[in-house]
């Protein structure tokens, strides 16, 4: 039997404060939309639709691509799924119902509940967590432990505000049925709304299948409202993900201060250090040391590298290749094996060949540097003239001195020399030394008649009257 989801992402979240909407906040480094959708695809659902409605355009953005149907109006959860019916219509077979405010609900979880109603034969299942203290809608159950019914917590009875079971908000329902049964729904409630969860009584008065799953982990319930709920689900987050990369193989030496987005991916005997991010399309290869106060985005790190205290976005890593400390590698950055690029160095949309040394103080962009060169301290590539990008090319085996200026459009060829201090605006022939410097001029007893000039003696002391 095939398996849909409707993910609904329409609300606006007023508690959080903020000018985006609630399902568009991160959680480590993730949208929680985004974290509600991937985990429907990973459970196997297709299709996957989105309802929005606060906000679409920005939440829309988030899914390129995808299904999205708007809910104007947002009247409850109940006309959410009555807003997505056309997007569905002619579907047969289980539909999950996500929130999604909900980004710690995990796709086996999500399978176990389809499971279920489909081995009961149900019409739907709904997926429980026992939380202390709770303000999510009751589990209401007969005296057999049948579930009868959900309660919202603002219509709920004393007595029933003792139940400590409650509703996830994460339901997987037999398609037809609800759909059948939808335009039962009414608004008689505290908040004048359509609640889905009074679908369960309409499909328990109309004779069919409800049952009940509850989950082992109650964060899976954990809807976020709040910046504060937006932490602990981060925190969360970041105990499981890292829990998984530590029992495959990761050492982290304080897992509390390392926060690696869902989706990286990790090699073995991988080492990171306290205060490093990872996140995006990142992979770092095994034995890699990363860290520690270091931020990788989207980029490839080899076997063996070492990147340290740095920041890397949109770059590649070479095995065994050395970044930082304090370096920044910005997007179309290729290091190759056993390349270098030390401390305080910038490099943007360039090639390091293998071998080679950038290693301190330097910037370089828009070129390729080949095999074996070595940039001296000081060195910057003038790339940008002001209207245009120019690129700089270093042939293998050269030395850059250091503080050379390679004024672009330029090539040094292989095994040329650019001598220390030179502003190199023609290209250097192979084997070449290039060299620019205005002729030095020592002024004899300059320095004494400054300080004649200005009272003060040749060691800057002033003098007395």
């Amino acid at each position: 039997m095939t398996t849909a989801a409707l993910i609904l992402a329409a609300g606006e979240g007023t508690r959080m404060k903020s000018d985006l909407p609630k399902v568009a906040h991160l959680v480590l480094g993730v949208p929680m939309v985004r974290l509600v959708f991937d985990t429907a695809r990973s459970a196997g659902c297709d299709p996957v639709v989105v309802v929005t409605g606060h906000g679409a355009d920005i939440v829309e953005a988030l899914l390129p691509g995808e299904r999205c149907v708007r809910q104007e109006g947002q009247l409850g959860t109940g006309h959410a799924v009555m807003s997505a019916a056309g997007a569905l219509k002619g579907f047969s077979g289980s539909l999950l119902i996500l929130s999604g405010d909900t980004p710690l609900m995990r796709a086996s979880t999500l399978a176990g509940l389809v499971r279920a109603r489909e081995e009961a034969g149900a019409a739907v299942s709904v997926l429980t967590a026992r939380i202390a203290d709770p303000t999510l809608g009751r589990i209401v159950r007969d005296g057999a432990g049948s579930v009868i019914g959900i309660v919202e917590h603002k219509d709920a009875e004393p007595e029933q505000l003792a139940i400590d079971e409650v509703n996830t908000g994460t339901y997987c329902f037999d398609a037809g049925l609800l759909f059948a049964h939808l335009d039962r729904l009414g608004a008689a409630n505290a908040q004048g709304e359509y609640y889905l969860t009074d679908m369960v009584a309409i499909l328990r008065s109309a004779g069919l299948g409800v049952v009940a799953v509850e989950t082992d982990d109650p964060a899976e319930g954990m809807g976020v409202n709040t910046r504060v709920q937006l932490a602990a689900a981060t925190r969360a987050l970041q105990t499981r993900v890292n829990t998984a990369h530590m029992l495959a193989g990761v050492t982290m030496t304080d897992p509390s201060l390392v926060w690696v987005s869902p989706g990286v991916r990790l090699g073995r005997d991988v080492v990171i250090q306290p205060m490093t991010t990872l996140s995006g399309d990142t992979s770092v290869g095994d034995g890699a040391l990363i860290g520690p106060s270091t931020r990788i985005e989207d980029s490839l790190i080899g076997e063996g590298a070492i990147v340290d205290s740095s920041v890397v976005r949109g770059a590649r890593v070479g095995a065994c290749a050395t970044v930082g400390p304090m370096g920044f590698l910005r997007p179309g950055t290729v290091l190759a094996p056993d390349s270098k690029t030390g401390a305080y160095v910038e490099v943007k949309n360039s090639t390091i060949g293998e071998g080679s040394k950038v290693p301190h103080l330097s910037y370089i962009g828009d070129a390729r540097i080949g095999r074996d060169v070595n940039v001296g301290a000081g060195s910057i590539t003038c790339n940008y003239d002001g209207c245009e990008k120019h690129r700089t090319v270093v042939g293998d085996g050269a030395f850059i001195g250091s503080d050379t200026m390679l004024i672009a459009p330029v090539e040094i060829g292989a095994g040329a020399v650019t001598a220390a201090g030179s502003a190199i605006a023609r290209d250097v022939p192979q084997g070449a030394l290039g060299i620019e410097r205005t002729e030095q001029r020592n002024v004899e007893g300059w320095a004494d008649r400054r300080s004649a000039r200005s009272g003060t003696d040749t060691q800057g002391s002033r003098t007395q009257p």
